[in-house]
């Protein structure tokens, strides 16, 4: 059954459209879309002041003394990488009307996120084992509000996904737009680490 859409403008011809678009409980097409830029619009000016003080502090020099990074700071890496492929499968897969196997590839990267992070607390032990606090010196501060916010941010992400798991219907925007933020985090973490091995 189709109804006349009370969004349309005045045209020569009568617009029609599937009842299921006027269902006022859903939220309209392409406001996901827009939630997810305006989200990675503001993450990345806030990050993007952050990686302008890290090189303004650095170039003082005044009691600026980078520290040992951990290795498993690679470790997070690599599992981020891996967690950003398996999150791109699982949405071309749902694409393509096969939502089993998109809903296991989902739960993986559910998984590889809580990886990310328990490797991040991992290395967060590593620093403080090294005597390496965030008051320590303007590096190591850089480093513990690189890493601690950037995993707030995800957990942010973590959190949409479940809300995905745990729908029964999922809307193929809605999986678009939690993928491009899922890689989103993960460039964004590139860079940071990327940041912090330059100093």
């Amino acid at each position: 059954m189709s109804l006349l859409s009370d969004r349309a403008e005045k045209t020569a011809q009568v617009l029609v459209m599937p009842a299921s678009l006027e269902d006022r409980n859903k939220a309209p097409a392409g406001l996901y879309r827009l939630g997810l830029l305006l989200t990675c619009a503001w993450i990345f000016t806030f990050f993007g002041a952050l990686v302008i003080a890290f090189f303004w502090r650095a170039n003082t020099m005044a009691f600026w003394e980078p520290i040992p990074l951990p290795r498993t700071l690679w470790a997070s890496t690599a599992i981020m990488a891996v967690s950003s492929a398996s999150f791109e499968a699982a949405r071309r897969f749902y694409r393509r009307g096969e939502h089993h196997i998109a809903s296991r590839l989902l739960l993986v990267t559910a998984c590889l996120g809580a990886a990310f992070l328990a490797s991040q607390l991992t290395a967060w032990h590593e620093l403080i084992l090294g005597g390496a606090y965030l008051a320590k010196n303007p590096y190591s501060s850089f480093v513990y509000i690189f890493t601690g916010i950037h995993g707030l941010h995800l957990i942010g992400g973590i959190v949409a996904l479940s809300v995905l798991l745990l729908r029964r219907s999922k809307r193929r925007e809605l999986v678009d737009a939690v993928c491009y933020y899922w890689h989103f985090m993960g460039l964004l973490w590139v860079v940071l680490y990327g940041t912090l091995l330059s100093a």
